[in-house]
């Protein structure tokens, strides 16, 4: 079971590991009875334990780094109902987190979360970002590509502007010819009365 498969969902007690996503919620399964559920997300929200941060008197950390510190620290856990012992135990284990805004159930919770992640033998390691491909740009065939473009429309242009002008020069010339065509009609007609 992997870390960033881990999730906790608000309304539901426990950890839960993310099986799939729907477009209206997640089929979990719990980490303590192993059941599998549909959880809708109208009722509950996820999240993931990967972006959970903890305040500490400096930049907030990751819950992972209170989790890894927690494994490195050898001996019991301290009785979840004794807040002097909880906080206790964060002082030596963790000692920069910030207790004025990490509440008692924050860190009850903490302690819940790691012995469900510990019983289930869940590596808690957050996951490595994928390293992003470079996409390199070249500008050089986009310009070229774009001057065979332009050079295309240009053209394209220049035709149409060669046709209308051409068309233009033909318009006097049919002037001419119908202009000619109705003065030899007159001309018959001048012939007739002349008769």
């Amino acid at each position: 079971m992997e870390y960033n498969k881990i999730v906790s969902v608000t309304g539901l007690p426990g950890l839960f590991e993310l099986i799939n996503t729907k477009s209206d919620g997640a089929v979990v399964r719990s980490l303590d009875d192993k059941t599998t559920r549909f959880a809708s997300s109208r009722i509950h929200n996820f999240s993931h334990l990967e972006t959970i941060e903890v305040y500490t008197v400096n930049d907030n950390v990751n819950l992972a780094e209170v989790f890894q510190a927690m494994e490195k620290k050898s001996g019991s856990l301290p009785d979840t109902k004794d807040n002097s012992a909880i906080r206790k135990y964060f002082e030596q284990v963790y000692g920069d987190i910030d207790f004025e805004r990490v509440y008692n159930s924050d860190l009850k919770k903490m302690i819940k979360w790691f012995e469900v992640l510990k019983k289930n033998n869940v590596e808690i390691k957050l996951s490595e970002p994928e390293p992003e491909e470079e996409i390199v740009e070249e500008p050089e065939p986009v310009k070229e590509e774009s001057k065979k473009e332009s050079g295309t429309a240009e053209k394209k242009a220049a035709k149409k502007t060669a046709k209308t002008s051409s068309e233009k020069k033909e318009d006097p010339t049919e002037k001419k010819s119908t202009s000619s065509k109705t003065a030899k009609p007159a001309r018959k007609a001048a012939r007739k009365k002349g008769k």
